[in-house]
């Protein structure tokens, strides 16, 4: 009788130890415990009793806001590039601005001023540096500023500075020309600035969450090219004066900002955004030695990012984003604007008004959104070698495009004479930019754990800007060569 009673106190000690380890307050149990089934406690208690410390994932996804979550994602990536392409879409806008005051009516045909020459590249130029070193500083140092600070704050600063680009649409600066550019260089500046650092801090929450939500993202600035492009045919179709054209552009894009502000505020409300924001299925170290205190070993220890051993999981992936972007913006939009169509002699109203911006603004956005879509569906190739591969074929397309209908060639020949054929070119072209954009962006936050996920998107950002940015200067290059 004694030794039954004895058996049944050590029992029950053993119990409570076991209570204390795997399912005491302040404890967690490992994640992959089938859900919903029954579990034999051994294989926890064989878990513990290991040599080593397990790295084990812990999920506990709610399902209140997931749609609403993935609307908003697309939304904020229809919301960073779209107010950014209609102010460069309103070229006539400010051509009108910096034209010649002398003459009482603008032709066409007249000798374009200092000021309407150097507008554009300066615009480029401006922009491309902001954009590129804020996203640079963003993967670098962003983890010291605020995510409320990241998207709330340059959201408002962007909305502003469209409220003060509106303003001049109604202002005279005829007598002040040269301090009106230099205005609206600062407001580039400060504009791409802000639109590059909620941009990477978007790409970074974004890799966070299941791959569909980068998706989302992608799609919604693919999505917000269709939208300019639509804009612009319009505009053509109507034949609106050009400062009635900015002003709708320029109202367009701030209210498009602000629903994004009202929507993001709501957004940071829901338990599905907190949860994977907080890191979602988090990694956890359970200590090899069970301890039966209640300390913090034994609930687990944060993960810090690194970027030196982000980057050796990643550099492969960035890599290709890099030459994906420099190959797309060596030949688009400066090379591919300047392209005609076979039947350009005709004089016709598809020929000279609808060719360029149909073909080269609306079938590349359509394809590169189309493109977007399906990387999101298959998801493959599923190895950065794959895409290497593929991202270096697609370097093929530059000496097509470079050879292709037009009356700017002095040096290359014209290879691509049909219009069907440069369609074609276009569409395939637009398909796999953005199909291997998405790829790359999926498959770069699944190569390193979950506590390194948002970093590694945000260097993922950083590299297709410097792409970019290379690809703009070789274009300037290739312009010359024609």
């Amino acid at each position: 009788m004694q030794r039954n009673d004895d058996e049944e106190r050590l029992i029950e000690s053993a119990e409570q130890d076991d209570e204390e380890i795997l399912g005491g307050e302040g404890s967690f149990v490992p994640a992959f415990r089938p859900h919903g089934q029954d579990y034999d406690m051994a294989d926890e208690r064989c878990l513990l009793e290991r040599p080593e410390d397990e790295v084990v994932l812990v999920s506990n996804e709610p399902t209140s806001g997931k749609l609403y979550t993935y609307v908003v994602f697309y939304l904020l990536g229809i919301g960073t590039l779209t107010p950014w392409n209609f102010f460069v879409t309103a070229e006539d806008y400010w051509k009108y601005k910096f034209r010649n005051t002398t003459l009482n009516d603008t032709d066409p045909d007249e000798e374009l001023t200092p000021l309407q020459k150097s507008f554009t590249c300066d615009l480029a130029l401006t922009a491309t540096i902001a954009g590129t070193t804020f996203l640079l500083l963003n993967a670098i140092y962003g983890n010291r500023i605020s995510l409320r600070v990241k998207m709330l704050g340059t959201l408002w600063c962007i909305l502003v500075l469209f409220g003060v680009t509106t303003g001049f649409v109604e202002v005279n600066t005829d007598a002040w020309q040269e301090q009106f550019f230099l205005i609206t260089l600062i407001i580039v500046v400060l504009l791409n600035s802000a639109a590059a650092t909620i941009s990477g801090a978007l790409y970074g929450i974004a890799g966070l969450f299941p791959s569909e939500f980068m998706t989302a993202v992608v799609s919604g600035q693919a999505l917000g090219g269709i939208l300019t492009a639509l804009a612009f045919i319009l505009v053509l179709a109507f034949d609106t004066g050009p400062n009635t054209t900015a002003f709708i552009f320029f109202i367009v894009g701030g209210v498009l900002i602000l629903l994004c502000i009202v929507c993001y505020v709501i957004l940071v409300q829901k338990p599905f955004f907190k949860y994977y924001l907080d890191g979602g299925d988090k990694y956890k170290v359970i200590s090899a030695i069970p301890s039966h205190s209640r300390s913090e070993e034994t609930e687990g220890v944060p993960l810090e990012p690194i970027m030196r051993k982000v980057m050796t999981k990643i550099y492969l992936h960035a890599v290709c984003i890099a030459l994906l972007y420099t190959t797309t913006l060596s030949v688009y939009p400066a090379v591919t604007v300047l392209m005609q169509s076979e039947h350009s002699d005709s004089h016709t109203t598809w020929t000279d008004v609808y060719y360029m911006p149909v073909v080269n603004y609306l079938f590349f956005n359509c394809g590169d959104y189309f493109g977007r879509l399906l990387a999101g569906w298959l998801e493959r190739p599923s190895n950065e070698q794959t895409s290497l591969l593929l991202t270096v074929v697609r370097v093929a397309f530059i000496p097509f495009f470079l050879c292709s209908n037009t009356n700017e060639h002095n040096f290359m020949p014209t290879l691509v004479e049909h219009d069907y054929s440069f369609i074609a070119m276009m569409i395939v072209f637009a398909l796999s930019n953005g199909y291997l954009t998405n790829i790359l962006l999926i498959m770069a936050p699944r190569s390193v754990k979950q506590h390194e996920k948002e970093l590694a998107s945000s260097i993922m950002a950083a590299a297709l800007s410097v792409g970019m940015a290379v690809g703009s200067l070789l274009s300037l290059c290739f312009v010359q060569m024609l």
